[in-house]
């Protein structure tokens, strides 16, 4: 299994190598953003209004952390993975929009994520659901945050990382879905239960 440690901003070509079922890890950049968060996002974009961030080139995660406020600052203490197909509905305007270039998240994205993904080159990266404190781990501080009116778990968190993963690539930037092609596989394996058990 090919290992990759990528760095914010990722390029375009770089996104492009990586194929489904290779192992990444990112330092640098990262942020986090939920569903109600997407839709701000989106919203200020057609406002033409920039965001808090410039997400070219960095990787938004699907999670919605556990912080505390300290004296100065904050501190991540948990930030497991959101499930993803929370933000299909706005995952490929989002891709278009703002050109990340990695999905983090839990449980994989459908065929409009995809597609996006392959039009501009960027890839879906599962992570692990339930390890939550190994992802806080590789946070090395919170930068920032903005749009806290949200609550906690839809604002948006900028952290830097270091070799925040490992993230499985589940759909590359040829549109290869992995989660699909499980569940293609599952489907015929079904069949053929159901009738060497006589169903």
């Amino acid at each position: 299994m090919p290992i990759y440690e990528l760095t914010t901003p990722i390029a375009e070509d770089d996104v492009r190598k990586l194929r489904v079922n290779d192992l990444i890890y990112i330092t640098g950049t990262i942020f986090t953003a939920r569903d109600e968060a997407h839709e701000r996002a989106l919203e200020w974009f057609k406002a033409n209004k920039p965001l808090p961030i410039d997400p070219t080139g960095l990787a938004v995660f699907h999670c919605g952390p556990i912080v505390r406020q300290m004296k100065e600052g904050w501190e991540m203490i948990a930030a497991g993975p959101t499930t993803s197909t929370r933000m299909e509905m706005f995952e490929d305007k989002f891709i278009e929009a703002f050109q990340v270039r990695v999905i983090i998240g839990k449980g994989g994205m459908g065929s409009k994520t995809a597609t996006a993904m392959k039009k501009v080159g960027a890839v879906y990266g599962a992570f692990t659901g339930g390890a939550a404190v190994l992802a806080a781990k590789a946070v090395r501080r919170i930068t920032d945050v903005a749009w806290l009116d949200l609550g906690m778990p839809e604002a948006l968190w900028i952290m830097e990382v270091e070799r925040f993963g490992p993230l499985i690539v589940a759909i590359d930037a040829t549109g290869e879905n992995l989660f699909e092609r499980v569940q293609t596989s599952v489907e015929k394996n079904r069949e053929k239960a159901y009738k060497l058990a006589g169903i």
